[in-house]
């Protein structure tokens, strides 16, 4: 009996220590937005006991309670807790940025551990971008990324924006960088403009919403895999995708902004007129505001109203932003699904942006072995822009030139012509009524990915990619326009094509301590561009805008195709994960170039050691992690277009006959001769780097060396002897060095639980120096600015003051400068250093973030004070009292004592291009952003997984101490090479603020 009980005991205690050996512990893994983590991998310290979390991130598991578990997941921040039987128990996962970063998409969309990467890239997440509320993606990218200079061109709306990556690589090539999506190169060219004034760049088409992340390769190391398209620069752009075990999560974002325009500094205290004396713009006319004082002017007996021209004109521009996308998947694949529309609308009336985004992304795995991913991006964008710059159409030439002593409208007379103050331009209320330059673009970029594994160390890839859009641009100028007073049609076209092909295979093996990456490759890319183009003067019937209604319509078809094949290889071995050695080589063949040179190699050599590995213990606690890379690079730059290598026959006029006449086409043999022997222009480069991350990656810093030369650049155009029969020549001959500086810094300050702050600061400074033209020859112009041996490519030449030995200005016996007999260099746009800060602080549910970025140097032509000099309409004509110009007199060598007005010294200077010639250095607080997250435990009963209001500022505060202009990051004519370092009767860029809610169900 003793015996039975002493066992049942035992029995029991067994029982109920298995019980407590046993017991269930569950709860739920989410992000700090309450979002459930699936996939997040949860283990008993100290044993093998553990599981994972489901779709919804909940999970469980049997072990005695109490229990210390970790928590860990790719991506975040390990996590230890204590279970103690506490209800509802969730843990809140912390995203490990230095974890996100440590693989990156480089050339090709191939994987990379960034550790190990023997280059230079910098990555920029998805939500700094659309954190900006940039409608367009290079803009969204200003002042993060060390090296690169961004470019806005004007504030109309869908107006271009220029990138360029470690300085210009051509005189007359494009100098921006290769846009790359999901493997995939997209066309970046900018169209739509018919009239003056900046166009619109292609990759505005994009939505930045479904940009997961993008990174950008600089050197040639880096993108020497993308053979010639590669040499300016690549930036790979990685779109989003949806989640594996994962059920259907639905986002839904809105946004509204207003901007108001950014204005240069006008004169308000002067009337129409000259020398004085008031005219009143019907009786007499003017273009100029050198009239009577407005505090003591009266009309019909009134005192005279001012009328701020700029302030009446424009007006606040508006942006409407709406996107909804749905998120999810299986064990075997994965889906995501974006729809957003863009509506923006200008400050300037009848400007507007418009841009529908449909996309669409799958994943899934059909075969054990075989993964495939379809994509397809629509968009649906719809332009309308006003003529900007010189042209005579130009509504803000006539508004930043308007006296203020003048009422703009009504627009028209009563006998129906326009009225205006002066003679030869229009009037700019009548132009936004009657002059209309709108453009539609349809586009569609599909992808199609296969990975196949026949072997756990071996790869296959196929992927396969196109690029289809329509664009159809029409230019409508009314009736009575002072420059086409018969009225003026355009209708232009544009059908592109581009199939890209990639089949690469990727072999990994460990051998001991080695570990060898294997990747070979063959690309095929197809290229079309037709455009269609049609003029028509004299509208037959007012109203119709069909070039039907046009009485003398003039047509022209261009169609260009282009093909190149290459094969490519790339090797990375490295030891011990120390010591890595990466070598890439590619072979092009070009459609574009003469057969017997069509084929031409080139490559790279990189390699990194990273030293850390040899610290001890000690040391490590302060510097985790070093290294240095070194890389040389020779690649091609594809600045030939198809048909370069001929001479072709053209349309011609003869006097002032223009063909086709009566019916007769007449086409003479073009002016200039190609050669039939160019060949693509060759960029080496060598690369040096240091990269460094202190206590535990709390403090990175990559400080980056680079110089690179540009051999065998083209000249399209280069002067030969009319007695060859020709005008000009094409040659290979151009030669161009770029050296620099890039630095990135990474700090996190403080990160606690509650608490965090990181920044970032980037440096770059560049030089470049033209070594070669052609020859003898010793300068070439290039649209605004020219190129002249052993100067930076890209100087303003042009009149300046003329000076004695000593630098004094030389005064005529008028008391006025004189102007120099011979042109001579007067300015440098290309800044002296670059710089950007971005800050990002969290508070628990709040978040802020700002940044700045700042250019020092760079010179700006400025336009609107060169001009505003002869009209009396900059602010600093409002000194207008006699002076003495310092100076010495020309004649006699003495100081100049003659007086002289504000008018004849404005009106003199007007006439000298230095004048106007101003430092373009600003610091700007480029963005402000101040978000709030709703807890988690509020909505817990409601459908919704996330709330989350934004309010964001941009350009809200702009220092430039020696511009006058409204702001200067301005190119007013576009991102061609040409046009840059000029501000001109552009559309303002904008202050704006914007409002956003974002829903997660």
């Amino acid at each position: 009996m003793k015996i039975k009980l002493i066992m049942l005991l035992i029995c029991g205690f067994a029982i109920s220590f298995a019980k407590a050996q046993t017991s269930t512990i569950r709860g739920k893994v989410s992000d700090d937005s309450g979002i459930g983590i699936p996939g997040i991998s949860i283990k008993v310290k100290g044993t093998s006991i553990g599981t994972a979390t489901d779709v919804k991130g909940n999970f469980n598991l049997q072990h005695a309670v109490p229990a210390t578990l970790v928590v860990t997941g790719i991506g975040y921040l390990t996590k230890e807790v204590v279970f103690n039987n506490q209800p509802n128990f969730t843990v809140v996962l912390q995203n490990d940025m230095q974890d996100l970063n440590e693989v990156v998409v480089t050339a090709l969309g191939i994987k990379r551990e960034k550790r190990i990467l023997t280059y230079s890239s910098q990555e920029v997440k998805g939500d700094q971008l659309t954190q900006s509320k940039e409608p367009n993606l290079v803009n969204a990218i200003s002042g993060k990324v060390s090296g690169v200079q961004i470019t806005s061109s004007s504030g109309t709306p869908g107006s271009s924006s220029r990138i360029v990556v470690r300085g210009a690589n051509s005189f007359y090539g494009n100098n921006e960088a290769l846009m790359i999506i999901d493997g995939i190169p997209v066309d970046n060219s900018e169209r739509g403009n018919l009239n003056s004034g900046p166009g619109t760049n292609r990759i505005a088409d994009l939505d930045p919403n479904i940009i997961d992340n993008i990174n950008v390769l600089k050197g040639g190391a880096a993108t020497a895999l993308y053979g010639s398209d590669g040499a300016k620069g690549v930036i790979i752009i990685t779109t989003k995708a949806g989640v594996k075990n994962r059920r259907p999560s639905v986002n839904i974002s809105s946004g509204f902004s207003f901007e108001n325009p950014l204005l240069p500094e006008l004169q308000n205290k002067y009337s129409l007129g000259t020398n004085g004396k008031y005219y009143d713009g019907v009786t007499q006319k003017t273009s100029t505001s050198w009239g009577a004082l407005m505090d003591t002017l009266k009309i019909n007996g009134q005192p005279a109203k001012v009328y701020d021209q700029s302030d009446l004109f424009f007006k606040t521009g508006r942006t409407y932003s709406n996107t909804i996308s749905v998120d999810g998947g299986s064990n075997i694949g994965s889906y995501f699904l974006s729809y957003s529309n863009l509506k923006q609308d200008g400050t300037v009336r009848s400007t507007s942006f418009n841009r529908n985004t449909l996309f669409a992304k799958y994943n899934v795995q059909l075969i054990k072995d075989l993964n495939m991913t379809f994509s397809l991006n629509y968009a649906n964008t719809k332009n309308n822009r006003q003529p900007e710059g010189y042209a005579l159409e130009s509504p803000v030439w006539t508004i930043f030139s308007a006296p203020v002593s003048y009422d703009l409208q009504p627009s028209l007379n009563e006998d129906g012509t326009q009225r205006l103050f002066r003679f030869s331009r229009n009037n700019p209320y009548w132009v936004v009524d009657n002059i209309k330059n709108r453009s539609v673009v349809n586009r569609f970029i599909p992808t199609f990915t296969a990975d196949y594994k026949p072997l756990s160390w071996l790869t296959i890839t196929e992927r396969f990619g196109a690029d289809v859009y329509v664009e159809q641009d029409k230019y409508i100028e009314s009736r009575l326009s002072v420059s086409n007073p018969n009225g003026r049609l355009v209708d232009n076209n544009v059908n592109f094509r581009q199939y890209n092909n990639d089949f690469m295979v990727n072999a990994s093996k460990t051998f001991g301590d080695f570990t060898a990456d294997l990747l070979l490759g063959n690309n095929i890319i197809s290229t079309y561009t037709q455009n269609m183009y049609a003029n028509g003067l004299g509208i037959t019937v007012p109203g119709l805008d069909n070039m039907s209604a046009a009485s003398n319509v003039t047509y022209r078809e261009d169609s260009y195709l282009s093909r190149k094949i290459g094969f490519y290889a790339q090797a990375n071995v490295d030891y011990k994960k120390f010591l890595v050695l990466s070598l890439t080589g590619r072979y092009d063949g070009n459609s574009v170039l003469a057969k017997q040179s069509n084929f031409y190699p080139y490559g790279s050599a990189a390699t990194s050691f990273i030293f850390s590995n040899f610290f001890s213990s000690g040391l490590s606690d302060v510097m985790n992690f070093g290294k240095l890379r070194l890389s040389y690079s020779t690649v091609g730059n594809a600045s030939i277009g198809a048909y370069s290598l001929l001479t072709p026959f053209e349309n011609q006029t003869v006097r002032n006959i223009s063909f086709p006449y009566n019916g007769q086409s007449g086409f003479l043999i073009g002016g200039v001769l190609n050669d039939p022997n160019l060949k693509n222009e060759r960029i080496n480069e060598i690369e040096l780097g240091l990269e460094t991350g202190f206590f535990k990656n709390r403090v990175n810093l990559e400080v980056t060396y680079f110089s690179k030369k540009t051999v065998d650049g083209i000249i399209p155009n280069v002067a030969i002897a009319p007695s060859t029969g020709y005008n000009s020549t094409s040659v290979n001959s151009a030669e161009m060095r770029n050296r620099g500086v890039e630095v990135l810094l990474n700090v996190k300050p403080v990160k606690t639980d509650n608490f965090s702050w990181d920044f970032t600061l980037n440096y770059s400074r560049i030089r470049n120096k033209v070594l070669a033209i052609y020859g003898d020859l010793k300068q070439i112009g290039n649209g605004f600015t020219n190129i002249i041996i052993d100067q930076p490519y890209g100087v303003i030449y042009g009149t300046r003051y003329d000076r004695n030995a000593e630098g004094k200005l030389l005064i005529d016996d008028s008391g006025l400068p004189v102007v120099a007999e011979r042109q001579g260099i007067i300015g440098d746009i290309n800044p002296d250093w670059m710089g950007g800060i971005v800050n990002n602080f969290r508070y628990k549910q709040f978040g802020l973030s700002f940044s700045f970025d700042m250019k020092k140097g760079g010179d700006i032509q400025n336009n609107v004070d060169g001009y505003g000099y002869f009209y009396g309409t900059p602010k600093v004509t409002e000194n207008r009292g006699p002076r003495v110009v310092d100076g010495v007199n020309i004649n006699t060598g003495n100081p100049n004592q003659v007086e002289v007005n504000g008018q004849s010294y404005y009106q003199r200077i007007n006439g000298i291009l230095e004048s106007v010639i101003q430092d373009g250095t600003y610091v700007k607080l480029r963005n402000v952003s101040l978000g709030y997250t709703v807890k988690p435990s509020w909505i817990a009963k409601s459908p919704f997984k996330a709330i989350s209001f934004n309010i964001t500022g941009r350009n809200l505060w702009i220092y430039s101490p020696h511009f006058t202009g409204g702001d200067p990051e301005v190119s007013s004519f576009g991102s061609s090479n040409g046009s840059q370092g000029i501000y001109s009767f552009s559309t303002p860029t904008s202050r704006s603020f914007d409002f956003s809610l974002k829903l997660t169900l």
